[in-house]
């Protein structure tokens, strides 16, 4: 019976490439002169600190550009708010989704379930596995994955015949 899983992964090399670049860029510009801003990988999360909220905004937007230019999804990224730090200093958590959550995975499921296609779904811990009869299928299920928006990158890999 062919199958495929379909998952979200993250390249964690380029997400590393990408944070050395974005503090290469920043201790370089003029416009964070002075700020002592930091960028920094934190427990699969991004830690922005600087001088105050607008560093603060345009670190993360040189960020988001070195990750959309190494083929990081910015899906991926859940920003958390910005958050005040010690002595007038602003920071913001972003942190990466990577694998399929639960209650993510159950939306995948209902919504290819009311679809009425010819295929089965399974939760396999953080991806999911379709199955079905025909190849068609499958890809039907695909084209159908790809038009929905469930807040991080989706990957379709594995498929077998």
């Amino acid at each position: 019976m062919p199958s495929f899983d379909v998952v979200s992964k993250i390249n964690w090399h380029e997400v590393d490439n990408a944070l050395g670049q974005t503090v290469k860029e920043v201790s370089q510009r003029f416009d964070f002169k002075d700020s002592a801003t930091k960028v920094e990988l934190v427990e699969k999360a991004f830690q922005i600190e600087s001088s105050d909220d607008f560093r603060v905004k345009a670190a993360l937007e040189v960020l988001e550009g070195k990750l959309a230019k190494r083929g990081v999804a910015l899906s991926a990224l859940d920003r958390g708010p910005i958050e005040p730090a010690g002595g007038s200093r602003a920071r913001q958590k972003i942190k990466i989704k990577a694998g399929i959550e639960t209650d993510t995975a159950k939306k995948i499921v209902k919504d290819i379930k009311n679809t009425k296609m010819k295929v089965q779904v399974a939760i396999q811990g953080d991806a999911l596995r379709v199955s079905g009869k025909a190849r068609d299928d499958l890809q039907e299920a695909i084209a159908f994955l790809k038009k929905g928006d469930y807040g991080l990158p989706l990957q379709y890999e594995n498929f077998r015949e």
